[in-house]
């Protein structure tokens, strides 16, 4: 009894050892595949153009609030205590009203958020669609994305499959003759 956990490490590290020689895996770049497609170019354009008109609408209403700080700091000797409070609360009330807007807009689920994923959660699914065939059809149990946090220190170009995800999205290069 004492030798059945030796007799059961030896055979998993046996085993073991032959099952991830036998796993054929690859990788492909994602950021480049996403760079060759004119859909995420485009949405990408929309979610930019969306950004700098919201940030301008801010920017609007921190201007205005300035200046109804400005005009209560020019007539304050002219002011009574009431009609000072009563400025002062309405400052504070749009200083509220622009940080809910700008938690509203860029905030955790906010408009942006909502509207990135929107636009390019349909291409990101068009990606891994891609990807899966690719894999099935190499036989790869393993894609990785080199593009992604995982630190690739060397990648050998045989087993970069990023060509093959490009000809399944039909982006590849018709003067590309050579595959892995």
């Amino acid at each position: 009894q004492i030798m059945r956990p030796y007799l059961l490490s030896v055979f998993f590290l046996i085993f073991g050892l032959n099952f991830v020689q036998a796993q054929r895996f690859g990788y492909f770049d994602s950021e480049f595949v996403l760079g060759k497609m004119p859909e995420f170019a485009k949405a990408q354009d929309e979610v930019n153009q969306l950004t700098q008109a919201w940030e301008k609408e801010i920017q609007g209403m921190a201007k205005n609030i300035d200046a109804m700080y400005d005009a209560l700091q020019a007539e304050q000797v002219l002011l009574t205590d009431e009609m000072k409070k009563e400025r002062t609360q309405a400052i504070q009330k749009k200083e509220a009203e622009l940080k809910e807007y700008q938690k509203k807009v860029f905030g955790f689920n906010g408009l942006l958020f909502l509207k990135k994923q929107e636009l390019i959660k349909p291409i990101q699914d068009k990606i891994a669609d891609a990807v899966d065939k690719v894999a099935k059809q190499n036989n790869l149990a393993i894609m990785f994305d080199k593009a992604s946090e995982l630190v690739m220190v060397y990648t050998d170009p045989r087993f970069d499959y990023t060509d093959f995800v490009l000809d399944e999205l039909g982006l590849g290069d018709p003067n590309d003759n050579v595959k892995n």
